[in-house]
Order: C-alpha cells, then sequence, then structure tokens
C-alpha cells in the first residue's frame, strides 16, 4: 500500500495506472476508520482494479462552533486497518496544499443540500461539494464510494456529478450498525457510556416508525409527531430534525407515499448523532 501526502505524487501514481487501462475506485474519508468505513472498500471493490482512499478532515465543512479542533485523528490506526483491507493507495494531503493560500474557488451545492442539514449547518454542503469534486479530480477516478447513513450528503454528491458532468460512477454502501442497531459514526467515541445507551433511540425510534408505515399509517403529521415523540422521551438533548421525506429531494411527505426515506439528527450530550432508513413496499 502506498501512502502519498503530496499532490504531485498522488498525480504520479494516478498517471502510470491510466496508463495500464487500469479502472481507478475512490474511498474519500476524514479517516478515524472503523468497520463501515471499510465496507465501502468492500462495496467499490468489484467495480475497479485499484483502490484510493483518502483521509482528510476538510475544515471547509465544519462551521467556526462545531468540532474541527477536536474531531478524531487516528492516522497510525487507519493506514493499519486500510492495509488490511489491501487498499493500494492512501493520499492523506495537508489542508494547505488543498487550500492554497488565495482559495476562493467553491462550488455551489444543488437544491437537495438546502433543506436539514443545509438548514442547520448552512456552510456545510459547500465545503463537502467543493472537496469532493477536488478530490475525484485529483484522483482521476472512475468510481467512487460512499455511505448511505450520511444520506443526504450522498444525494448532493450524485446531484453534483450528474450536474457538472463529471465522468465518475457514485455508489451508496448500505449502513453499517453495531450489534445493538446504532449507526457506526466516528463520532461515537464521543459517547460517554451513559449517553451510547441513549443514543439507541435513534435506531429504535427508525425501527417503530418504518413498522407504522408498515402497518399502513400514511399521516406526516401523525408519523412525525411520533419519531418526534419517541426521542424525546428517549432522552436525546436537543431534536435537530426528525422527518419522512421523498428520498429524492427530501421534501417532507403528507400524505405519505412510498418509497419515502425517514431521516433523523439529535445531540445525545454534546454530540450530534444523524441516522436514516429508506421504507419500501413490503
Amino acid at each position: 500500500m502506498k501512502v502519498v501526502a503530496d499532490i504531485e505524487s498522488l498525480t504520479e501514481l494516478v498517471q502510470s495506472w491510466r496508463r495500464q487501462n487500469l479502472r481507478i475506485g475512490v474511498v474519500p474519508t476524514m479517516g478515524a476508520l472503523h468497520s463501515g468505513h471499510l465496507s465501502l472498500v468492500d462495496v467499490l471493490r468489484p467495480h475497479v482494479d485499484r483502490i484510493i482512499a483518502t483521509i482528510f478532515v476538510n475544515p471547509t465543512q465544519f462551521a467556526p462552533h462545531e468540532d474541527l479542533a477536536k474531531y478524531p485523528r487516528t492516522l497510525s490506526d487507519d493506514l493499519a486497518q486500510l492495509q488490511h483491507q489491501q487498499v493500494d493507495a492512501v493520499f492523506t494531503p495537508t489542508t494547505d496544499a488543498l487550500y492554497p493560500t488565495g482559495f476562493s474557488t467553491f462550488i455551489e451545492p444543488p437544491q437537495v443540500a438546502r433543506p436539514l442539514e443545509g438548514e442547520k449547518r448552512p456552510t456545510h454542503f459547500r465545503g463537502v461539494a467543493t472537496i469532493v469534486v477536488k478530490l475525484l479530480n485529483l484522483c482521476r477516478a472512475d468510481v467512487a464510494c460512499f455511505g448511505q447513513k450520511d444520506y443526504q450528503q450522498a444525494q448532493v454528491i450524485c446531484t453534483v456529478v450528474r450536474d457538472l458532468n463529471l465522468p465518475c460512477q457514485i455508489l451508496i454502501a448500505p449502513i453499517v450498525r453495531e450489534s445493538d442497531g446504532l449507526a457506526m459514526s466516528s463520532r461515537n467515541r464521543y459517547l460517554s457510556t451513559s449517553e451510547r445507551q441513549t443514543a439507541l433511540v435513534l435506531s429504535k425510534t427508525l425501527r417503530e416508525t418504518r413498522e407504522l408505515i408498515d402497518s399502513g399509517e400514511r399521516d406526516g403529521f401523525v408519523v412525525t409527531g411520533q419519531m418526534q415523540q419517541s426521542l424525546i422521551d428517549g432522552g436525546v438533548t436537543q431534536l435537530d430534525y426528525a422527518v419522512v421525506a421523498d428520498p429524492q429531494d427530501l421534501t417532507p411527505l403528507d400524505p405519505i407515499r412510498l418509497p419515502c426515506v425517514l431521516l433523523l439528527a439529535a445531540f445525545v450530550g454534546q454530540t450530534r448523532l444523524i441516522d436514516n432508513e429508506v421504507v419500501t413496499e413490503s
């Protein structure tokens, strides 16, 4: 496994693979890897000849009050996991390399970025869209894989790639959960033991809401109200949103129609967690 930190070395590596007509896949990450990240490599592998994982804590997707400074950085452990996963290369750029002095060009995110996370974190998707386009270009990616856990982010990336005619296929990998249902996240390590138990209310609420819809309930007001009450009763510190939405444009659904997506964002203690579930016809 090659580890490259500078753009020139990455370009040289990618060009050598291109000369061999090899298909290149990319898994962009911010590090602090867990089994959810590694599952993206597994999903990507059948589609490509070489895999690049990127590790970069992207400052432009954090607001000033968010956790950029304390975001977990575990490079040595991340590299060991990727080595075990037989990734071909890891790109670990510095901030200065990707955002040099005077950098001022950003991608304006699409319409699907505006609700939900876009309302709570107004600058977030501008940073996400910009860094993803940069990484796909630098790696000359034929295919890239992202996780369903960041559902809205995945929709934003798919739309950006489509709208800008980027020659890259986007794969969306299923959510990977702990044995008790908690969606894997790098931020889970912030949770205390008691908070970790409280956090289970997110997946529990999704499961109960899916069952309610499966039973035939189609009143969006009723279903959304039950989602919100379940989270509050379960002990979340702050509820950012709990909605039933169209899986493509994320507009709220009332009446509910299938398929739909259930989307949650809530604080447990000081830690903000998100989760989701797509509901289809039984």
